[in-house]
């Protein structure tokens, strides 16, 4: 009779933990369906296909989600994290200047009276992919990282990573143009 007593004992506290466990849970996801959770995500690159010795464009398109706003690049305050983009490309593939959107300058409730200059919506990073000529032809992956701080009306979150990546397909680089040998001055029939 003593081990029933104790598994009954032992059941009410069971059934409670799981049950909050369960509620715990349902509220999490709930939360995360509801856009709570404040997120920027990355539209995949098409192929870049890039000659060596030539500089090339590359665009990276971003999406912050509805409601929230993260810092531009530029932000206004020493004391706010800006949105900066570090990439790391292999050996013999040189990065150009990244490029950052100009932000909106926009007041929020927490603070009427100062514009912060944000991001929100779509915006878009170029980059520039040179190859040098001594880059075997080849596909390659570039690896990154956008840092990044969320905010909505009424607070910030931690800062937080979005992994970056697109895939180069070096090619040769153009041939050189070509010049015609000079034409003699005589007419030959």
């Amino acid at each position: 009779m003593p081990l029933l007593l104790e598994r009954s004992m032992i059941a009410p506290r069971h059934n409670a933990m799981v049950g909050f466990f369960f509620a715990l849970l349902v509220a999490t996801a709930a939360a995360a369906q509801s856009g709570k959770a404040p997120s920027v995500t990355m539209a995949p690159v098409p192929l870049v296909t890039a000659p060596r010795t030539v500089q090339t464009p590359v665009s990276l398109d971003f999406r912050v989600a509805p409601g929230f706003h993260i810092n531009s690049n530029t932000p206004r305050s020493e004391f706010l994290i800006p949105t900066a983009l570090k990439m790391d490309v292999p050996t013999d593939i040189a990065l150009g200047k990244i490029e950052y959107p100009a932000g909106l300058d926009v007041s929020f409730p927490f603070s009427p009276d100062e514009a912060l200059n944000v991001y929100t919506g779509d915006f878009t990073i170029s980059v520039i992919v040179h190859p040098l000529q001594s880059v075997v032809p080849g596909k390659y992956v570039i690896h990154g990282v956008l840092r990044y701080q969320a905010c909505d009306n009424a607070q910030c979150f931690p800062p937080k990573n979005l992994p970056v990546s697109f895939n180069v397909k070096v090619i040769k680089e153009p041939p050189a143009p070509r010049h015609n040998p000079a034409q003699s001055p005589h007419v030959h029939n």
